[in-house]
């Protein structure tokens, strides 16, 4: 069936993409906006994390306790989040209510309170949050791989900092705002039960007044090089937490597909490497994986294991030595298991609103473009295991950043 999508540009910048599933009777809809955590200023990190919270606690005529009771009338599950580079703003609710909901949000968007009675309490939540990392051993130690890999603003955690969150003042929140909502800035994307003529006459008229600005930059930031890099982060745990990334190729690369096999040859699901060696065969730890995560201009491959301190050792050598044996051979039965987990996917976020508006967006956002299915199962069909051995090969673990976190260093 040929899918039904959708894409405008309005006359101040603002982009509505959608996507109509005439098989369900919701619709979800997403706001991303450049504003993240790469944008703060750098003595006041936290600052955008700050505004995503204040940001729905009132808006156009309505105080922070009307608009939240405005969103749970129409039945809206909200979410709100803050990004490396990017604040998203959205929800699901029946499609009979999004023209009501968008309205709620285009105030939220273009009509903020921004309360300065409510910041104190804001910033207590944020600094919490920060605090709380510490009791979170395998997402501190995902927060410092970035933050020893990617280059300042990319390597930034989007909770900031303490000392950052502490002296922001509300003039501080307006000012960025101020700077960075404006409808260049802003992606709305749509998926569900719609009537696109409808959608793009309401949008036109709830954001069409918005005044056109200056596009904000993408953050700039050197490219990481290829040297190899070791920092342990002494703690008394009982498990020893270990991480490690190294350079791969960005989502507009055409090897993009044989990068995400090659990591699902790894670590797609049980069957996959090192969930069968690492844990399975040496019982060396409970967790482990491998992932691919990118930006704009640069692509990653991520690997995690726990491990008890006694066996840390022997788990990080086993992983690695996983990663760089990969271009040695891949057996078919492993490719054909990576291309029917890679269609379960698909298909699975084809059922989904909120995975469809997370597409829409990612696809614009990234390649300037939306992929149809058809065009994504056919970049599935043509994997094959010639093709991914040669992406290792000219891709291989090289320039590895290595984090470590528990009572004891590794050698690496």
């Amino acid at each position: 069936m040929q899918q039904l999508i959708y894409t405008h540009i309005l006359p101040n910048g603002m982009t509505l993409l959608a996507e109509r599933l005439p098989h369900v009777r919701s619709a979800a809809f997403s706001f991303m906006v450049r504003a993240g955590g790469a944008y703060d200023p750098v003595d006041k990190l936290g600052l955008s994390g700050l505004l995503t919270d204040l940001i729905t606690r009132g808006a156009g005529e309505l105080d922070s306790r009307q608009f939240s009771d405005a969103l749970d009338n129409l039945g809206v599950d909200r979410s709100e989040s803050t990004g490396g580079i990017n604040l998203h703003f959205g929800g699901v609710t029946l499609a009979t209510n999004l023209t009501p909901a968008l309205k709620l949000y285009a105030d939220l968007l273009q009509r903020p309170h921004f309360p300065e009675e409510e910041l104190e309490a804001v910033q207590a939540l944020a600094i919490q949050d920060i605090q709380n990392l510490e009791d979170e051993p395998q997402s501190k130690v995902m927060v410092e791989l970035r933050k020893n890999y990617y280059p300042d603003p990319l390597g930034r955690d989007q909770r900031g900092t303490e000392a950052g969150i502490e002296v922001a003042k509300i003039e501080d929140v307006r000012q960025h705002y101020a700077k960075h909502f404006h409808p260049s800035n802003v992606i709305l994307a749509v998926a569900g039960d719609i009537n696109w003529d409808m959608l793009r006459k309401d949008v036109e008229t709830l954001f069409g007044g918005w005044k056109e600005q200056t596009p904000t930059a993408y953050p700039i930031s050197p490219l990481t090089g290829l040297e190899a890099k070791y920092v342990h982060l002494q703690k008394d745990l009982d498990q020893t937490q270990i991480a490690l990334i190294y350079p791969s190729v960005p989502l507009v690369h055409p090897d993009n597909y044989l990068a995400r096999a090659a990591v699902g040859v790894l670590s797609l699901d049980m069957s996959s490497r090192l969930f069968m060696e690492v844990r399975e065969k040496y019982g060396l730890c409970y967790s482990v994986y491998a992932s691919y995560e990118a930006f704009q201009d640069r692509g990653s491959i991520l690997a995690y294991a726990g491990s008890r301190p006694e066996k840390a050792q022997e788990t990080f050598d086993r992983t690695l030595h996983e990663l760089k044996r990969l271009p040695e051979g891949i057996e078919e039965e492993e490719l054909q298991r990576v291309k029917v987990g890679l269609k379960a996917s698909l298909i699975m976020r084809q059922e989904s609103t909120g995975a469809r508006v997370s597409s829409l967006t990612s696809d614009w956002y990234y390649l300037g473009r939306i992929r149809t299915l058809a065009e994504i199962q056919q970049a599935i069909d043509e994997l094959n295991v010639s093709a991914i051995l040669d992406h290792v090969k000219r891709f291989p673990p090289k320039g590895i950043t290595v984090v470590t976190l528990g009572p004891q260093p590794l050698k690496v």
